[in-house]
């Protein structure tokens, strides 16, 4: 049985996660108040920085800034900038 919760990215109750995705307080912050639909939209936001800074999410500096960029886009009031250059895929394909 899935739950719900009012996720604080969409500003609206919708489907929750089944588990923490990320360790830590963080992890459970998201849990309990970001929705599958926010987390996936992080999850292209995360494919992108990664891609386009070229960053190891093995490395422990990248994985902070990935912490850092997560917690600003789904509870700090939306996204940064993409960075300089970025293209955005083509999607009329």
């Amino acid at each position: 049985m899935s739950r719900t919760v009012y996720c604080e990215y969409l500003k609206r109750e919708a489907e929750g996660l089944p588990h923490a995705p990320w360790p830590g307080e963080l992890g459970r912050r998201v849990y309990a108040h970001i929705s599958r639909e926010a987390w996936a939209l992080w999850l292209q936001r995360q494919t992108m920085l990664i891609n386009e800074y070229r960053l190891s999410p093995l490395d422990p500096q990248t994985r902070i800034l990935l912490a850092q960029e997560m917690e600003q886009f789904l509870f700090g009031g939306g996204e940064a900038p993409p960075p300089p250059g970025y293209q955005p895929p083509d999607t009329d394909r």
